[in-house]
């Protein structure tokens, strides 16, 4: 079953969907699932759509909304920042573990780049309510991605006009300051469950090596499976079977 679901979150409106496993006689576990900078609930070639129904054909519920300023949400692009999405994701997931039929003592999370990022700080400010987290290409240098090609004159040149152009979206110049605030890597090291993250070695984006950066800070806790040649997103679809079957496996055997 899948229908199409909404939350508020800091006076906004958000939408998202919900697939819930059919013709089920007990209580489910739920994956959220976090999109990237950019991307939308649905995440390109549908990737996030096929885990879904991929989740709920193992008897895995899912949610996975347009974070404000996203997709179908509320808010313009322009005002969104990454503390903004952690909090947005704060109520989601507090959205999902009051859902009927949900079992809220068996939660996942999963995020893709900045999705990433979002969802590996969620679990580690929300460790002992999450069972297991499952990263894809996690940003956790997202002030390096995002601001890789600026120097710090044209950082102050952004500040004084109040945005900067990434691809037909204007990216407001308060989240350059929030993501410069901001340590990722050492929010998400507290969470001390088995971690999952699933990475293209040709990712010119967001490189390999900030997963095995996020291995260092996992001390041992975290698995990196490598998917070799792929690009960021997966586009390609052997890349992508790949990567939905390894994920998957491990929240069938998580959660």
């Amino acid at each position: 079953m899948q229908k199409a679901v909404e939350l508020r979150s800091q006076g906004l409106t958000l939408r998202g969907m919900l697939h819930m496993p059919d013709n089920t006689t007990h209580k489910v576990p739920v994956v959220v699932l976090f999109h990237g900078l950019t991307g939308s609930k649905m995440e390109p070639h549908f990737i996030f759509v096929k885990l879904s129904r991929m989740l709920e054909k193992k008897g895995i519920a899912s949610v996975r909304f347009d974070f404000g300023g996203s997709g179908e949400s509320d808010g313009d692009f322009i005002n969104m920042t990454l503390s903004g999405e952690i909090r947005d994701a704060h109520n989601i997931l507090d959205y999902a573990k009051e859902l009927d039929g949900i079992d809220s003592g068996r939660i996942g999370l999963l995020g893709l780049s900045m999705g990433g990022s979002v969802a590996s700080a969620l679990a580690g400010e929300r460790k002992d309510e999450i069972n297991s987290l499952c990263l894809w290409a996690p940003a956790g240098n997202v002030s390096e991605v995002a601001l890789s090609d600026k120097s710090a004159a044209e950082i102050d040149f952004v500040r004084k006009i109040g945005y900067v152009e990434r691809g037909g979206l204007l990216l407001g110049s308060d989240f350059i300051d929030d993501i410069l605030n901001l340590n990722i890597f050492e929010t998400a090291k507290s969470f001390g469950k088995k971690v999952l993250i699933i990475h293209g070695d040709k990712d010119t984006s967001v490189p390999l090596s900030v997963s095995e950066k996020y291995l260092k800070y996992y001390d041992g806790r975290a698995e990196l499976k490598i998917i070799k040649d792929a690009d960021h997103t997966f586009n390609n679809s052997n890349w992508e079977k790949k990567v939905l079957e390894y994920t998957t496996a491990y929240f069938e055997e998580e959660l």
